[in-house]
């Protein structure tokens, strides 16, 4: 990241956006809160869990849709997100070819608006922030997702510049303005190297 400050001493928002997906909050180096829970239901909406939902759902739909708890839990974390909306696909990329189809593209609206959401309550719990990173196959790959989201956080500083967006793909770049309060990067993430890493130190 491109910052006078010391990377250890920088407040982050860090998205991981694909089939699961989750936000961090990153305050001096050091992971402050994260939008999963006790297991992955919790948190964004993604390719097929619904994320946070109210949990007297689970009673709703034993009592009307004649469903035992664990028929309830089948479908919040593999019939929900993006596949269950859409009735189409968990994949964004088939979603956005779509878009013409309205539950098609309400499912990428509402995946859209609930990581608005969590990034505004992360910048919030932050008190504010330098940066925030997409990453993750979407995060990477879909830079009308980025655009939609930064839409919405203009208020907080985020300026993307269209056309950096529009030819960021699966490769580091800053996508905001130079002159932008509230700095936006796409960052490929590295996940089997850092388990490798992880791993190794373990030995």
């Amino acid at each position: 990241l491109e910052t006078k400050r010391p990377l250890e001493k920088i407040r982050l928002v860090s998205l991981h956006l694909e089939s699961g997906c989750s936000a961090t909050a990153i305050r001096d180096g050091v992971a402050v809160d994260n939008s999963m829970g006790l297991t992955p239901l919790e948190g964004l909406m993604m390719g097929t869990r619904s994320g946070s939902v109210d949990p007297a759902i689970v009673q709703v739909l034993v009592e009307q849709a004649d469903m035992d708890v664990s028929g309830a839990l089948d479908v919040l974390n593999k019939r929900s997100g993006l596949l269950g909306v859409s009735g189409i696909s968990l994949d964004t990329r088939v979603l956005m070819k779509q878009l013409n189809q309205s539950r098609a593209a309400l499912a990428m609206e509402m995946f859209c608006y609930r990581v608005t959401k969590q990034v505004g309550a992360y910048l919030a719990a932050l008190g504010g922030a330098e940066a925030i990173l997409f990453g993750g196959g979407i995060g990477e790959d879909e830079p009308t997702v980025r655009a939609r989201v930064c839409r919405d956080l203009r208020w907080a500083g985020a300026d993307l510049d269209e056309e950096l967006n529009r030819r960021s793909i699966f490769q580091p770049a800053r996508l905001s303005s130079p002159n932008a309060g509230l700095a936006v990067w796409t960052l490929p993430a590295a996940e089997a190297a850092q388990i490798a890493f992880e791993s190794a130190a373990l030995l």
